[in-house]
């Protein structure tokens, strides 16, 4: 599915869609340049899910956290600054990727995708002028 977004109002049909995908996923991929909107689509997600907890960037904390009202945790990790496999699994993905009434989306995955079985949702945010353009697709 690919969205064409104009503005941030436009984000919430994407946020929707993201949301019906939960009930087959809990692993989310975001990938896009610096800039591109990865956290601002975060944000209007959690807010579509009724999250109370502040959405914020992850990339000095690499992990935030979000409780849903159902007692469901989100994830949100950035692995921008890990420089290799052995940062990523002593931050504990292995446990956040098998934790039971969780979420994951991840920023900047690269690191992570060589290790990745299938069953996740890769959502690719492109800069087109003034726009964006969301690819998401299943895996």
């Amino acid at each position: 599915m690919i969205f064409t977004v104009n503005s941030e109002r436009d984000l919430n049909q994407v946020a929707s869609y993201l949301i019906k995908l939960m009930d087959r996923h809990i692993l989310f991929l975001l990938k896009g340049d610096l800039g591109s909107g990865k956290t601002t689509l975060v944000k209007k997600w959690m807010v579509a899910l009724q999250s109370k907890d502040e959405v914020s960037s992850p990339t000095f904390s690499l992990i935030n956290e979000y409780e849903l009202s159902n007692d469901t945790m989100v994830y949100h990790m950035d692995l921008y600054r890990l420089n290799d496999l052995e940062e990523l699994y002593n931050i504990g993905i292995e446990e956040y990727l098998n934790r039971q009434r969780s979420f994951c989306l991840i920023e900047w995955p690269e690191l992570l995708l060589p290790v990745l079985k299938d069953n996740y949702v890769m959502i690719r945010i492109t800069e087109e002028g003034e726009s964006r353009s969301i690819d998401i697709s299943e895996h």
